[in-house]
C-alpha cells in the first residue's frame, strides 16, 4: 500500500474508531463525507444508493446490482452514479483488521460546474456502478480533507475547497466520464433523479406516473424507459423497494412489529407486506428480524 493510502488509513481509523455508530458510520462535519468500521463480515444490506464514491482503506466488501456483481478491497473504489439499488456486504473484517472505508455523496451542482470548465468527454460506458483502482490525486484530496476534521476552524474555511478538489479529481481520473452525466442539467440522469427524489419523500403514498413524469419533465411513456435504464427498476418495484427497506429498518431501529411498520410505509393488505418482503430478504419479517438481532447479538 503506497504511503498516501497507508497516510489516509491512518487518519480513518482514528476517526471512525472515536466515532463508529452501533452500524459502522462514523459522520464527520463535513456534510457527505464519512468514514465506515466494521470488525467481523456483515450480512446482506439492502439499499437505494444515492451517487457517491467509497474509497476502500482495509478489508474486503462485495456489491451487487441485478445481475452484476462487484468485489472491491483496499486501494479500490466503488463509483455509483445514480440512485440505484444494491445489496452490499462486507466479506472481510476482523477485530485485528477492521474494514475501513471513506465514503463522499457526489453533487451535481459541484459536477456541472467543474464540467463546464473542463474539456467535455461522452460517457460511452453507461453503467452505474463501476469498481476502479483509487487514484493518488483522490486520496491525497481526502487525506487533507481528513486532516482538517481536527481543525474545525481551518475545516470551515477549506472544507467546500476541498470536496471541490476531489470533485475535481474523479472527473479528471477514469472515472470522469461516467460522472459527468450527473451534472447534466437536462440529462436523463438528473431528470430522473428529480423523481427518485419525489419517490423518497412520498414514498408512503400512491404516485401516479403522471405526477413522476411531469417532475422528470418527460412523457410518462419516455419516463417509464429512461426510469428503467437508470435505476434497473420500474417506478412502481423502485417505491416498492423504499418501503420494504424502510419497514425494515423501523423493525430492526424503532422495535416496530411488522403490522405497524407495513401500515407506517403504507402497506393495507400485511399479507401482500409478508410476501413482498420475503422477496426481497429472503426470510419473513418476524424471521428476518429474529436472525439479524441473533447476529448482532452474537457479534
Amino acid at each position: 500500500m503506497g504511503s498516501l493510502m497507508t497516510a489516509l488509513l491512518d487518519a480513518v481509523r482514528r476517526h471512525a474508531d472515536a466515532n463508529a455508530d452501533s452500524n459502522g458510520l462514523a459522520p464527520t462535519p463535513v456534510a457527505g463525507f464519512a468514514a465506515v468500521r466494521a470488525t467481523s463480515p456483515s450480512g446482506l444490506v439492502h439499499a437505494i444508493s444515492r451517487p457517491l464514491v467509497c474509497l476502500v482503506l482495509q478489508g474486503g466488501k462485495h456489491v451487487t446490482m441485478g445481475t452484476q456483481g462487484f468485489s472491491f478491497s483496499a486501494g479500490d473504489s466503488l463509483l455509483i452514479t445514480a440512485d440505484v439499488p444494491t445489496v452490499s456486504q462486507i466479506t472481510r473484517a476482523t477485530p485485528g483488521a477492521p474494514y475501513y472505508s471513506l465514503v463522499l455523496e457526489l453533487d451535481p451542482a459541484v459536477i456541472a460546474d467543474l464540467a463546464g470548465r473542463m474539456r467535455v468527454v461522452l460517457a460511452t460506458d453507461q453503467a452505474p456502478v463501476r469498481v476502479d483502482p483509487t487514484e493518488a490525486e483522490v486520496t491525497d484530496a481526502a487525506l487533507r480533507l481528513m486532516r482538517l476534521i481536527d481543525r474545525p476552524a481551518s475545516l470551515f474555511v477549506l472544507q467546500a475547497q476541498l470536496v471541490r478538489e476531489m470533485h475535481y479529481w474523479l472527473l479528471a481520473g477514469r472515472h470522469g466520464a461516467a460522472i459527468r452525466r450527473l451534472g447534466w442539467p437536462d440529462g436523463h440522469v438528473q431528470r430522473v433523479a428529480r423523481a427518485v427524489a419525489l419517490l423518497r419523500a412520498e414514498f408512503m403514498h400512491r404516485l401516479p406516473v403522471e405526477r413522476l413524469a411531469a417532475e422528470a419533465g418527460m412523457s410518462p411513456s419516455s419516463f417509464h424507459q429512461h426510469f428503467r435504464a437508470v435505476t434497473s427498476l420500474s417506478p412502481l418495484q423502485f417505491q416498492k423497494q423504499l418501503r420494504l427497506i424502510e419497514a425494515r429498518r423501523l423493525m430492526l431501529s424503532e422495535g416496530m412489529t411488522a403490522s405497524r411498520a407495513a401500515f407506517a410505509v403504507g402497506y393495507e393488505s400485511i399479507p401482500q407486506f409478508t410476501r413482498e418482503y420475503r422477496r426481497m430478504f429472503g426470510l419473513s419479517p418476524v424471521r428476518d428480524v429474529d436472525a439479524a438481532r441473533g447476529k448482532a447479538q452474537a457479534a
